[in-house]
């Protein structure tokens, strides 16, 4: 059974998508975000349950479908590490990354 590790720029992602549904609804916020914890827990029996991300196609990088969003991981031996949380609708290679890693 893998080990499900949530990266710090993830959970940076994930703050931003509550912070960004909580102004409509707190509620929504907070079961969207718990959502995800619940959709990638499958993961850890079925760790390549994914598909390659087509922008990059490399093996070990692979995503889930949430909704709207594309949940992207990596398998690393025994480890699932959690890498982003992307609105489907944005593109993901424009996406910058944040400085304070």
């Amino acid at each position: 059974m893998a080990k499900i590790i949530w990266t710090k720029l993830a959970l940076e992602d994930l703050d931003v998508i509550y912070e960004y549904i909580a102004k409509g609804s707190t509620y929504y916020a907070q079961k969207t975000i718990e959502g995800f914890f619940r959709h990638v827990e499958f993961l850890s029996n079925f760790p390549e349950a994914g598909r390659q991300v087509p922008e990059y196609m490399k093996k070990d990088i692979r995503e889930i479908i949430d909704g709207n969003y594309r949940i992207f991981y990596k398998v690393v031996k025994k480890d699932i590490f959690i890498i982003r949380v992307h609105h489907a609708a944005r593109n993901i290679k424009a996406r910058k990354r944040r400085t304070n890693q």
